[in-house]
């Protein structure tokens, strides 16, 4: 099983940018867009997870935002998901610490980036609404 420590040595390969913000849990800097991503090392899983926006505070944007965010969902995520968690967008990803590898951790990191940076312009529209 991958261990805090384990976790800790992903983020020193990668070269990421990273804060101990609580016991196994980590804000990576270094994720464009919005705020950085959270690791949370809760055996018996490691969660990813992103703020990428606030919803609407006009309700009828939020039906585009949500179809959106669900086709998305359908079509341009492999494991990871969008979300509403109180009044925000996020989206996380939970991966079982008991076989993890560090290219796991990697494809997992990189497809937070790689999310971000193809849908946050589509997603703007819904910013400050």
């Amino acid at each position: 099983m991958v261990t805090r420590e384990d976790v800790e040595s992903f983020f020193l390969r990668m070269g990421l940018d990273t804060e101990e913000v609580g016991e196994g849990m980590w804000v990576v800097r270094s994720v464009p867009g919005g705020a950085g991503l959270v690791v949370h090392h809760s055996p018996p899983v490691l969660v990813f997870r992103l703020k990428v926006l606030e919803v609407p505070k006009d309700e009828s944007r939020c039906a585009g935002l949500y179809r959106r965010l669900l086709e998305y969902n359908a079509t341009d995520l492999l494991h990871a998901a969008y979300g509403l968690e109180q009044g925000d967008v996020i989206l996380t990803e939970s991966l079982e610490l008991e076989n993890l590898d560090f290219n796991e951790f990697q494809a997992t990191v990189d497809s937070f980036q790689l999310a971000v940076a193809a849908h946050m312009e589509s997603l703007a529209e819904y910013e400050n609404c």
